[in-house]
């Protein structure tokens, strides 16, 4: 009996042994199932957080810079709003012609735009002066009273008459435009406005009237500066500019530049008016186109020039002018 309460008892002990290594085991290959899911089984990780909240949305930042990206777009509609700024402008546009078209009413025509050297001057000697053309100034420099000295050569054409005046002419009228001439940036038109004069400038005294001459250039004081006026008859100086063209006059030679008629006198040089019947290539600024008849004629205050054309170029004749009795 004792016997067999010892052999109970001994396999009691091994079924309880037997047991426990069996649950062991059998929860030593659910952990290894558990683990073998996680590095091999993609069913249970994927529902996990880590692609959209991590790699996808946060992977170089896109997720971010793509809604970055479209309020940057938004700033396309504000560049088109940019586009209104056209019709203000063209309002602008309108207001500055309407403000031209009130400032040219009447003889208030601001011409400074006319002066080709800008609104300054270099001089040979290097000095820069300050200038502007203002030709609204009350000078009456274009309407100067110039007498046409008669030429001692006969004239072999009969006069153009009209209006009961004669115009003669040795050469026959061709017609060209007016087109003045610019001698370089030396040279002034008449009525151009200087507030100083460059070194080089000389005074000039004729007839008790004071002048300034510098490079082809005659200035008169005027409001505080100076205008570059015609040549008055009578003016010596000691130079004239290399520019200077030679023109024959049928008796002696005269040099002209810039509107300007000059004879040498000794080693001097003296403004002389034109001689009727002079051609020259060039006329300058100042000048007006006058039809008269059936001609047109360019006037330099009371002086008249012909168009023509002599060997083979468009050139000027001055008109001798006489009453017709």
């Amino acid at each position: 009996m004792k016997n067999i309460s010892n052999t109970v008892k001994k396999s009691a002990l091994l079924f309880c042994l037997i047991g426990t290594f069996f649950l062991i085991s059998i929860d030593s290959f659910a952990q290894r199932r558990g683990n073998a899911g996680s590095r091999g089984g993609a069913t249970h990780t994927r529902p996990a957080a880590t692609r959209p909240a991590t790699t996808r949305p946060g992977a170089g930042g896109s997720g971010v810079q793509r809604p970055n990206n479209t309020a940057n777009r938004a700033t396309r509609p504000a560049n088109s709003n940019n586009k209104a700024t056209r019709p203000a402008t063209q309002n602008t546009r309108e207001q500055n012609i309407a403000n031209r078209n009130n400032g040219n009413n009447g003889n208030n025509i601001n011409r400074n735009n006319n002066n080709r050297t800008g609104n300054r001057n270099t001089n040979i000697s290097g000095n820069t002066v300050n200038v502007n053309v203002d030709r609204s100034r009350d000078i009456n420099v274009y309407n100067r009273n110039t007498v046409v000295r008669r030429n001692t050569v006969v004239y072999a054409r009969p006069p153009y008459r009209y209006g009961g005046y004669r115009y003669y002419g040795y050469h026959p009228y061709y017609y060209h435009p007016y087109r003045p001439y610019y001698w370089g940036p030396v040279w002034h038109p008449w009525g151009f406005f200087v507030t100083t004069l460059a070194v080089t400038a000389i005074v000039v005294s004729v007839e008790s009237t004071q002048y300034h001459y510098d490079q082809g250039n005659w200035y008169a004081p005027s409001n505080g500066g100076y205008q570059v006026v015609p040549a008055p008859v009578g003016g010596t100086v000691n130079n004239i500019p290399s520019g200077a063209q030679t023109v024959n006059t049928g008796t002696v030679n005269n040099y002209y530049y810039g509107g300007t008629f000059y004879e040498k006198d000794g080693s001097n040089y003296k403004v002389v008016p034109p001689t009727a019947g002079t051609l020259v290539d060039n006329l300058p600024e100042g000048g007006t186109e006058v039809t008269i008849g059936d001609v047109k004629y360019i006037k330099f205050g009371e002086t008249y020039y012909q168009p023509v054309h002599v060997d083979g170029k468009d050139k000027y004749e001055v008109v001798l002018v006489e009453e017709d009795k």
